[in-house]
Order: structure tokens, then sequence, then C-alpha cells
């Protein structure tokens, strides 16, 4: 049942894992996850399990840290990862601590499991937290991909979104990367904000496309419970997003995105060609195993998945005590994996094979294909492919197609 694991068999952060999980271990790949939760100042739209400033948590040490952590993982695993297929540092913002600091996480990683040859190894980061220095730097160190948090282009949406950069530092940002060698550069874009006007959009989409970068992931924006800006609108001070604009907005940047040569491969990322798509990323939403490090952190590997506990102190703390910073896991069912497959495949550009779906689920699809959501070369051949129209209504063809 959710929540357990058979009587008998270890949990995962305490030194194994079930014999099921691990007989075939990066079958669809193996990724790390490096969670970083420092940011410079919180976003008033964010609900990650991030810290700023005056919260009470301090970076000194936490490479040494998430290192400790990564001793626990090799000893829960034991030799049956074949190699590491990416790395990605998230957070928060990873380039807030030294590039020093994070190279000496991924030498850690390629010391336990061996970075696989070609690796995809991805930071995030805030435009204004790199430098041409410190690009370099995190080049060197053996990082091949960022992603920068653009969100837009238009001042007065970056206010609302209390975004610290300027308009056109994440193009900048874009270009240093670029010249720093890295092979492949994404920029991240929020949608629907309130006062974002269509042009602000198409000017945002625009500024992307003269950085020259290879991967765009464009979000709509939702207010999480608990944020400042959830309160604002609330209070009446901001209004709610509009669903019409907001596909209004997706239209806009799939017609722009494509015009330009970057075709999508999920539905809220595009890249130009299939080198460029983040190959992470894919092994989530192909169902891979992958570990990850850090306060908060999820992993999953064979069906088991676990996470740590969220305050960085509370992590450490248990770390240096020679404890696990693991809260609490689960052992998904057979019909658990099958509804996560159909949630996260149908996603991609891909799509789902029809197989996967059980007899309700194939009328389901039938009744998509006759209103127009999934394409018909594809469904003949086999797989649910959503259309754009589709795309646009993804959540609700994905409830149709569950059990």
């Amino acid at each position: 049942m959710p929540g357990a694991l058979p009587d008998g068999e270890p949990v995962p952060f305490d030194g194994g894992l079930p014999a099921s999980a691990t007989a075939d271990v990066g079958a669809r790949g193996f990724g790390v996850y490096v969670h970083v939760p420092f940011c410079a100042s919180r976003c008033g739209y964010c609900d990650f399990n991030t810290y700023a400033p005056g919260e009470g948590v301090d970076s000194a040490g936490y490479a040494d840290t998430v290192l400790s952590e990564l001793a626990l993982a090799a000893r829960a695993l034991d030799g049956s990862v074949p190699r590491v297929d990416t790395v990605f540092f998230g957070g928060g913002t990873p380039t807030l601590l030294p590039p020093a600091e994070l190279g000496r996480i991924l030498e850690g990683i390629d010391r336990t499991w061996g970075l696989a040859p070609g690796a995809e190894v991805t930071t995030e980061a805030n435009p204004e937290s790199v430098t041409p220095d410190s690009l370099a730097r995190l080049r060197r160190a053996g990082f091949t991909r960022i992603s920068l948090g653009m969100q837009s282009a238009a001042p007065h949406v970056l206010r609302v979104l209390d975004r610290r950069h300027t308009p056109g530092r994440a193009i900048q940002a874009a270009r240093e990367a670029r010249d720093a060698g890295f092979e492949h550069v994404n920029l991240d874009l929020i949608y629907g904000t309130p006062g974002e006007t269509s042009a602000d959009f198409a000017g945002s989409l625009q500024a992307v496309l003269d950085a020259g970068v290879d991967h765009v992931s464009a979000y709509a924006l939702i207010v999480e419970d608990g944020t400042r800006m959830a309160a604002r609108m609330r209070r009446g001070e901001l209004p709610y997003p509009d669903d019409d604009v907001a596909a209004d907005r997706y239209l806009a940047a799939d017609y722009t995105l494509s015009e330009a040569g970057l075709d999508w491969y999920e539905v809220s990322n595009w890249a130009a060609g299939e080198a460029a798509r983040c190959r992470h990323n894919l092994i989530y939403w192909d169902g891979g195993d992958w570990w990850g490090l850090g306060p908060g952190a999820h992993s999953h590997v064979g069906g088991v998945r676990w996470w740590n506990v969220k305050h960085p102190s509370a992590y450490a703390d248990r770390l240096a005590r020679g404890g696990s910073p693991g809260q609490g896991r689960e052992l998904l069912t057979k019909d658990e994996r099958q509804t996560e497959e159909v949630m996260l495949r149908l996603r991609l550009a891909g799509g789902l094979p029809l197989s996967t779906l059980d007899v309700a689920g194939r009328e389901a699809a039938g009744r998509a294909l006759g209103d127009g959501l999934l394409d018909p070369a594809r469904y003949s051949a086999g797989a649910a492919v959503l259309t754009l129209r589709g795309r646009l209504l993804a959540d609700a063809v994905v409830r149709d197609l569950l059990p």
C-alpha cells in the first residue's frame, strides 16, 4: 500500500532498497537531482522549498552536507547504478553557491556512480546570479547546460512577479553562457501574469529568439496558497489569472517558437532538435530512476519513492548525527505506476501507447480523437498524441483516460 514497504524490506534511506526495486535500475535512465534551497530574495509567486537571507538558513558547508547524503545513497544502492545519465542542480538558485562548490558536488557524484560519456549536467540560475567569469568556471567544472529564469521581458510584469533582474539581463546572461561554451541554454517564461498584455508577451518571445537559445520553457502563472501573490489577489490588489488569456498566450508561444524552429516535445517545452531537449526531465516523464539530494528532494527507484525533510537545518542535523534525511516513502502499486505513466507520457510529443490504457481508457481515447484532441495519424499507428487543441486541454484529457 502507498506509504509502506513490504515487511522486512529495508527502507531506502536506511541503507538499502528492496531487491525488486534495484533489479533494473537505470533501464529508463538514471539521474541525480541536487536541490540548492538558497535565494537572494523570494519571488511573490514562489512556493518552492527555498530560503532567503534573514530566514535563519546559512549556505556555509552546504556542499559537504550534500556529499554526506551522497555517501548514504551509495550504500543504499550498493553498486546497482550502471551510470549517471543526467545531473540537475535546481532550487532555489544553485548559482548562489560558488562554482567550485557546485563542482565539488558534481565530482562527488562522478566518484560515487560515474558520469556516463556525454552526460547532461544542468544548473538553474537567475540572470543576476551569474557573470562571464562564473559561467566559464561552471563550464570548466563540467556543466553542459544552463536554465535561466527570465519569466518576462516587460519591466512591469517583472515587478508584479517580484523579480530582481532587469528586462535585458536574462538575454545577456544567455549570450554569456553560449560564449562560455555551454552546449545548451534554456530560458524560462511565465505567461498570464496580471497586467501582462499580448504585446508584452510577444515582446518576451521575440527577446527569447534574439538570445539565440536552443530551448524554451513556458508556463502559465499558477497562484499557490501561502504566497505573497495569493494574498494580494485575496485583498483585491491584483486580478486572478484568466484561463482564456492563458490559452491565447500558449497559442502565441507555440506559433512563434515553432516558426523559429523550436518544436514542442512536452506540453510546456520547446527545443531546437532532439539534442537540445532536457534529458533530465525526460527521465522523469519516461518513468526513469533518480536520486534527489538536498532538503525536500524527492527520489524514485524502481517504483519506490521517498522524500527528505524540507528544512535545511533539520536536513543537515540528521546527516551530521549519522542518520538519514528521509522523511517519508511509498511503494507504488502497479495501478499507481500505470496512472503516472498516463499522466506523464501523454504530455510528450511521442505520446502514450494505446496499449497502456484499459478498455475504458481506450474508449475515452476514441472520444478524444473524435473531439479533435488526439492526432488521427498517430492514433492509427497505436499512440495517443495530443493535438494543439489537446495540449490546451491536456489535464482534462488525462483525467478522461485514467481508470
